[in-house]
């Protein structure tokens, strides 16, 4: 039995579900439609080119969760499981998890999205485990702030620190799938670093270093 653990966004969905949840608010009417289109797009260009402030994309992206109901946020939630999340399932990605079940691995999804939007997701993926960034939740709602620290570039490789330490596992034998180069600092802890699909960043480090490269796309 080994760790096998999968970024999310663009490793095992098709798409960025922090991205794909800011344009399903759009049209729920939820947000501001000009200011907070133009910071969704920013944040997303910003994350990909490695150069996104976290705690300020934090402070836009969890307001919505303030201003909503639960029984809200939990009814637009399953709408966005089918229209924007559904879709974006990538069967090559739930095989290689079914893989990796298979062996008897323990399964992981380590995301820099945060665990409103992303706890639903790895359910569905049938992964029980899951390091993401954490709402605060105060008298059963959203407060808008994030608790400890995200789980975001180095943050990543802090977060499963304290992860194995809690669950008493270690690093031996593990794999780590994922497509960006933000990923960098976690990729260089597993024995088994795999780029999917890698943005041109990781694609030339992968190539450097000999790591794999696959592609979970049709």
């Amino acid at each position: 039995m080994s760790l096998a653990i999968f970024d999310l966004d663009n490793t095992l969905l098709s798409t960025d579900s922090d991205h794909a949840w800011g344009e399903f608010l759009l049209e729920q009417g939820a947000v501001d439609p000009v200011a907070y289109r133009e910071a969704n797009d920013r944040f997303l260009a910003d994350y990909e080119a490695g150069t996104l402030d976290i705690q300020a994309f934090l402070a836009v992206a969890l307001r919505p969760l303030a201003e909503h109901s639960p029984e809200q946020l939990a009814a637009w939630h399953q709408q966005f499981m089918a229209s924007k999340i559904e879709p974006h399932i990538l069967p090559r990605g739930e095989e290689l998890v079914a893989r990796h079940r298979s062996r008897g691995d323990t399964l992981l999804i380590v995301t820099a999205t945060n665990r409103f939007i992303t706890g639903p997701i790895a359910e569905r993926l049938g992964i029980d485990e899951l390091i993401a960034v954490e709402p605060e939740v105060v008298d059963g709602r959203y407060t808008g702030r994030a608790t400890g620290i995200p789980s975001y570039r180095e943050g990543k490789v802090k977060r499963l620190e304290a992860w194995l330490a809690d669950k008493d596992l270690t690093l031996d034998g593990s794999w780590f799938y994922s497509d960006s180069h933000n990923d960098l600092a976690l990729l260089e802890q597993v024995e088994h670093p795999v780029a999917v699909d890698p943005d041109p960043s990781l694609r030339e480090v992968a190539e450097t270093r000999g790591w794999k490269i696959i592609s979970l796309r049709d």
